[in-house]
């Protein structure tokens, strides 16, 4: 009788610790008829996961990094949903965000210990002094989270001061992986295209190393954070063939990475550029190049 109570109670326990919870309903207005949607994708292989599937390849990596597109919800909803099915798998080691700078640190880890202590910030976002170019509407609910849980949030930007001083006087990038240039090159044509191809040339290579700078301070903090960590960043600061894993290559940690991208349906990921692509509903489309005219 004993024997099979233990196998019973091992049993449930077995399964509760691989209970998935369905992932959130589409929230953004367009591409809700497309055949991608909320199709996940493993790109290596070309195989369609289910999203258990998907939660268990990234619970075993050290380092899981996942690209978004700022202002669509939907990679946050997933975002959210994400870290509470990988916690219900193991215990998560930490938490980084491209949104919080190394300035807010301090604030963030008050926050943190008051919330734990039961008497959390009556107002997060000035509590925090979040930037309000990061939309609180599709973060707050996710940091809010974050900020009760056992462990670290942790800032993975550089400070504004930096970004200055860096496009000032441009130091020099160390390492093979991250400075060819087919890397540098086509970074430089999308920081052209992102900027409408209004800046002017001379400023091109400045802006060239704060990108790769600000990669680069991903990678490291990534590599000091308690692990298995997260990071929650740009999708082109994720990806493979351009961004923080060539930095973490360059920095002797090339193994035990796990590049998830979040994408709108309809846009193209490939192998190159992740090890696995979420396909979400789509926000309407804005033209930004417009509006920098203006």
């Amino acid at each position: 009788m004993r024997l099979l109570l233990f196998c019973l109670v091992s049993l449930l326990a077995a399964c509760q610790s691989h209970f998935i919870a369905p992932p959130p309903a589409p929230i953004a207005p367009q591409g809700r008829d497309h055949a991608d949607l909320g199709v996940i994708r493993e790109l290596a292989t070309g195989r369609s996961l289910t999203p258990q599937e998907l939660v268990q390849r990234l619970a075993v990596a050290p380092r899981v990094l996942v690209g978004e597109q700022h202002d669509n919800p939907d990679h946050h909803a997933v975002q959210l949903w994400l870290l509470r099915q990988l916690a219900a798998q193991r215990p998560q080691g930490s938490l980084l965000m491209e949104m919080l700078n190394p300035d807010q640190q301090a604030k963030v880890d008050a926050a943190q210990a008051s919330t734990r202590a039961g008497q959390p910030p009556a107002d997060a976002y000035q509590a925090l002094s979040w930037q309000a170019n990061w939309d609180w509407g599709v973060y707050g609910a996710l940091v809010t989270y974050a900020l009760h849980q056992p462990y670290p949030l942790l800032s993975a930007n550089l400070d504004r001061a930096q970004i200055m001083q860096i496009y000032k006087q441009r130091p020099t990038l160390s390492g093979e992986a991250s400075t060819t240039p087919q890397v540098q090159a086509t970074l430089l044509e999308d920081i052209r295209e992102s900027h409408c191809g209004l800046l002017p040339d001379t400023q091109m290579p400045a802006m060239l190393a704060v990108q790769q700078q600000r990669d680069r301070r991903m990678a490291e903090r990534l590599m000091a954070a308690p692990t298995p960590a997260v990071l929650l960043a740009g999708a082109f600061h994720v990806r493979k063939d351009l961004g923080v894993p060539l930095h973490l290559k360059d920095l002797g940690a090339g193994e035990g990475n796990a590049v998830l991208v979040l994408a709108e349906v309809g846009k193209t990921v490939t192998a190159q550029n992740a090890d696995y692509v979420w396909y979400t509903a789509a926000q309407p489309e804005q033209d930004h190049c417009e509006q920098l005219r203006h």
